[in-house]
């Protein structure tokens, strides 16, 4: 799959940009605050539905104005589609395929799959879990679109547990609460299966990947792996034998294990992880267990990342964990998917000229790269292609090299 056009209508700093592109290497060069990151950033939330620099659509729009549109050319095979998505201030996004009527935004994913390089990268390893779930949730969806309900619905379910819990921490909690709370726990304990099941199977895609990557990206002298780290498994490590299990303490074991429990195994764990831990939850307003609290600990030879790895080393896992991503779904592709469109947004500027050269030469052979760098020094040797130079509003004619 490669993007062919890509116009933005108030879009971030944009009142109006037209952008041809075509197959292969195409570089974006403009110093920095000139608008090349919102490019990238409209590309990829075609794709996603969420920025990788801001956590809400406030600052997307143009200033001084109520919505903004991007729109898309993709070509996969000799069949194209055109994407319309309206991003609004004051009510749902809304999209559209091939100029049809409009349709809810979230129907338009899994259309347009990218995998953006960022210097936020960084927060994949030193910042909070938040980040590593939303990573993997991000991929599962571009996977496997569906699980954007999934999401949605557990997200639902757990703001209004919550505001239970905390009713009840404010002393307004009664009888009648309590059988509400179990309905609630009931409800939450299916989403969170389902959300858990996926992203048990997506880390198993992923970590292969990830090893191959981080030895491509470096000398090889350590391995990088994945691990999934479960409130579910947690309760049961603290509260084994209060939690329910003892009656089977080989139910679940250790983390790895629960990925050989089904989607209605798990649900039936969480509603006995639930009853375990509603005391505490009680007395703190809060859910404390769920997949809104699990973590991905990233680990590099023998230690977590987060914490030991040098900032060389840091860079690598966060790459890795990209070109992890782009891997999983090119096997994707091979069973009828699309290979995802490859964006690097400021990213060599960040790297030493050996892991520059290195990802250069991984990332060459995708159908089709986008770069963007503030002086075109910064672009390693092994990425030729086209060179487009950003201009305030808009982009000048481009050239080859």
């Amino acid at each position: 799959m490669y993007l062919e056009k890509l116009s933005l209508t108030d879009f971030r700093s944009y009142a109006q940009v037209d952008l041809s592109l075509e197959p292969g290497v195409t570089v974006l060069v403009g110093y920095n605050g000139i608008g090349k990151t919102n490019l990238m950033e409209a590309v990829g939330y075609l794709a996603t539905l969420s920025s990788h620099r801001v956590s809400s659509d406030a600052p997307l729009l143009r200033f001084g104005t109520e919505r903004a549109v991007i729109r898309a050319k993709l070509v996969r095979g000799g069949q194209s589609t055109v994407l319309e998505l309206e991003i609004n201030g004051n009510r749902a996004n809304r999209g559209r395929i091939n100029r049809s009527n409009p349709v809810r935004a979230r129907d338009i994913l899994g259309i347009c799959q990218t995998v953006l390089f960022a210097p936020e990268d960084l927060a994949l390893v030193k910042g909070d879990p938040s980040n590593r779930r939303r990573f993997l949730d991000e991929l599962l969806v571009s996977l496997m679109p569906r699980h954007s309900a999934t999401r949605t619905d557990y997200d639902r379910v757990l703001k209004q547990r919550n505001a239970l819990l905390k009713s009840a921490r404010a002393g307004k909690f009664t009888s009648g609460h309590e059988a509400t709370l179990d309905v609630w726990d009931q409800h939450m304990a299916r989403a969170g299966a389902e959300l858990l099941h996926a992203r048990l199977e997506l880390v198993d895609r992923i970590r292969p990947h990830l090893r191959a990557a981080y030895a491509q990206l470096t000398d090889g002298s350590k391995e990088a792996d994945a691990i999934y780290r479960s409130t579910l498994q947690d309760l049961l490590d603290d509260d084994g034998a209060d939690a329910g299990y003892a009656a089977d303490p080989s139910a679940v074991g250790r983390v790895e294990d629960l990925r050989l429990l089904s989607v209605a195994e798990l649900t039936e764990r969480y509603v006995q992880a639930f009853a375990a831990s509603r005391r505490k939850e009680l007395e703190r307003g809060i859910s404390l267990v769920g997949p809104h609290r699990d973590d991905v600990e990233l680990i590099l030879g023998e230690a977590p990342a987060k914490g030991y790895a040098s900032h060389g080393e840091t860079w690598s896992m966060c790459l890795s964990l990209r070109l992890a991503s782009y891997y999983v779904m090119l096997d994707d592709a091979r069973t009828g998917g699309s290979a995802p469109i490859l964006i690097l947004d400021d990213v060599f500027a960040e790297l030493d000229v050996q892991r520059r050269r290195k990802l250069a030469a991984i990332v060459s052979g995708a159908e089709q790269v986008l770069v963007t760098a503030a002086v075109d020094a910064d672009i390693p040797e092994e990425l030729t292609g086209r060179r487009v130079k950003v201009v305030p509003g808009g982009i000048e004619e481009s050239e080859s090299r």
